[in-house]
């Protein structure tokens, strides 16, 4: 059974596993996160799991693609898991409202360990954190992805969303070709 849980030292051994197969949690910064994790993890496990559950933007700025830095947001993540870790996903928004900051790319990202993706990992895990985002009082999240990138447009797709529209990424990221879904609570 396939279901998103709060990060835990229970559940430490197999996500860490996860990160030294060569998976990353960020589909953005890619290897660089997955290297920061797996020395977060070493140097302080407890205080690698109080980061990732930060409904009050307390944490450290944000670091983006080229390396500015723009103040945290609420957010959490939640582990995938179906007895051991199968990937990670992550909620995000601005309290009182439901818009986000331009460098800001969806209130949800996910990323599922490659050797269980196309399985309904990613739907599933999406269609659990939708509950989430109600609970902390969105009327809708936004989702993006790559143009390239067709299977997470239908898992969005999956659960309700609907494509906007296609943008350009702020320069942080690039300038790239982005797509803009929306999925209504």
């Amino acid at each position: 059974m396939i279901q998103i849980v709060k990060p835990a030292l229970e559940h430490l051994p197999s996500y860490r596993a996860a990160l030294e197969r060569g998976w990353s949690p960020d589909n953005v910064r890619l290897m660089t996160a997955t290297r920061e994790e797996l020395a977060a993890i070493k140097k302080d496990p407890e205080a690698f799991l109080a980061g990732l559950d930060d409904p009050e933007a307390k944490g450290p700025p944000i670091t983006l693609p080229d390396g500015s830095k723009v103040p945290r947001l609420p957010g959490f993540r939640r582990w995938i898991g179906d007895g051991e870790a199968s990937g990670s996903i992550g909620l995000r928004w601005q309290p009182g409202t439901s818009a986000l900051p331009p460098h800001v790319l969806g209130h949800i990202g996910y990323s599922v360990v490659p050797w269980k993706q196309r399985r309904g990992y990613a739907t599933e895990a999406l269609r659990l954190m939708l509950a989430e985002a109600r609970a902390v009082g969105l009327d809708h999240v936004e989702l993006t992805t790559d143009p390239d990138n067709p299977a997470s447009g239908k898992v969005i797709l999956a659960n309700g969303g609907k494509l906007v529209r296609r943008f350009k990424k702020v320069a942080a990221y690039g300038d790239a070709e982005s797509l803009l879904y929306r999925i209504d609570l």
